[in-house]
């Protein structure tokens, strides 16, 4: 009788893992935005396949219901639906694949390769949505992470488990500025979202990160500016979900999203598709909550797990840094750093403006005397900014005040201590003592 019982029980667990009935409905109504279809029981977040004229069938995401209909958007936007197309639940949205063998290869927002290579089976999932840390559970940011680019390692010393953003506008370097610490990072494992990118720009990075050297620890989810705009999120989503899998993993992980404004266009496009109001210079308020929730996810873990230290671009449109995604996020991280278009057009790569970027934790996982020498080193740099168009008019003698005639004398080594050839690594040891050295010599 009890091996009868455990039969049953064991055929009763295999028909609750197995769907009962196939959902489906047909398509109600199309406007170019979103679609509707007769409801069924599903989530926000499902994948559903519609009937299409070209006998393949097109993927919609659920975005919402309205009077007891369900409502989705294509991720295809030029595939050809017609009325009362049959829609069926495909697959409920919650999980990803993802393993060790995603390292190494090109991604799209549902997984497919993009490198024309096969993607092999992947055992482990993962929540699309990450998994929820006691943020009291969460180790403590202690110990820095080399990054690679000496004026970050010295000037704005990075921990792991940080999370910065990077301000700028179009064509200040800050594409090479990531391929850089892409590279010449210590971290484990290298997670990169290209969301929204220029078509040629993605393939152009992922040749300059992807090297032999730097293939075995890295991932690439690359999701096109032409792609819809829930590619968009479901692609910041699963580079996310990937640098969660491996932190749980232990690994120290480097997430770099370029770039987190082009994700609040996509999550306003779908808002405003729903009717939300627009708010702040047309953003609804949902962009402004889905912000710090994918910020969040990254950091430290729990005991025993690694940490997640994150970049997040965001662009400054007309270099405006006042703009609604700009405060939102620098509101809620650890840091930015800000790209100046003046030293771009000098010439002085990265680009990093010293005096209007910040690392919060900076003082907190350096000695006394590396913070003392980079506190210097910034108002060296900020002084002579400040006075130099009154020094190039010959209104200012020398003598009248001393830390602007030692930033006077000392500017060359300043500049010659933030640039940096894109081929070029600079360790976390070395960038440190380059600094204590110059503040030693010439600082005071």
């Amino acid at each position: 009788m009890t091996g009868l019982n455990a039969s049953l029980g064991g055929r009763l667990d295999a028909m609750h893992l197995a769907r009962p009935v196939e959902l489906s409905g047909r398509v109600t109504r199309h406007d170019g935005h979103l679609l509707a279809c007769d409801g069924f029981p599903v989530s926000v977040g499902a994948v559903c396949a519609i009937e299409t004229d070209t006998g393949t069938p097109a993927l919609a995401e659920i975005i919402g219901f309205d009077s007891g209909q369900n409502l989705m958007s294509l991720y295809d936007i030029n595939a050809r639906v017609r009325l009362g197309a049959r829609v069926t639940l495909q697959d409920e949205g919650t999980d990803i694949q993802v393993g060790p063998e995603v390292l190494g290869r090109v991604i799209d927002a549902l997984g497919r390769p993009l490198d024309n290579r096969p993607l092999p089976s992947m055992a482990d999932h993962w929540p699309l949505n990450g998994k929820e840390v006691n943020p009291l559970a969460r180790n403590p940011v202690a110990t820095p992470l080399d990054v690679g680019v000496r004026v970050i390692n010295s000037c704005l010393t990075v921990g792991r488990g940080q999370r910065l953003c990077i301000i700028a506008g179009s064509g200040v370097g800050k594409s090479v500025l990531l391929s850089m610490m892409s590279r010449f990072t210590e971290a484990d494992i290298v997670v990169v979202g290209l969301i929204g990118e220029r078509g040629r720009e993605v393939g152009s990075f992922v040749d300059m990160v992807m090297t032999p050297e730097t293939r075995g620890k890295t991932v690439i989810v690359a999701v096109p500016a032409d792609r819809s705009p829930l590619l968009r999120i479901r692609g910041a989503e699963r580079a996310t979900s990937i640098a969660e899998y491996f932190r749980d993993q232990g690994k120290n992980v480097l997430l770099i999203m370029d770039s987190l404004t082009r994700v609040a266009h996509a999550r306003r496009e779908i808002g405003l598709a729903l009717g939300e109001q627009p708010t702040s210079k047309g953003y609804p308020p949902s962009v402004i909550s889905m912000i710090p929730r994918l910020i969040e996810r990254s950091g430290t873990g729990v005991s025993g797990a690694g940490s997640i230290t994150s970049f997040y671009t965001v662009l400054a449109d007309g270099d405006d840094t006042n703009d609604p995604v700009v405060d939102a996020a620098r509101a809620i991280l650890d840091g930015h750093i800000v790209l100046s278009r003046e030293q771009a057009q000098q010439g002085i790569y990265p680009a990093v403006d010293i005096p209007a970027s910040i690392s919060r934790v900076a003082d907190d996982i350096s000695s006394d005397e590396h913070t003392a020498a980079a506190r210097q080193f910034r108002r060296l740099v900020s002084i002579y900014l400040e006075n130099r168009d009154l020094v190039m008019m010959g209104g200012y003698v020398q003598g009248q005040d001393s830390d602007l005639d030692v930033a006077l004398q000392i500017w060359p080594q300043l500049v010659d201590h933030i640039m940096q050839p894109a081929a070029q690594k600079a360790d976390f040891d070395n960038s440190r003592q380059s600094l204590l050295t110059m503040m030693g010599a010439g600082g005071r």
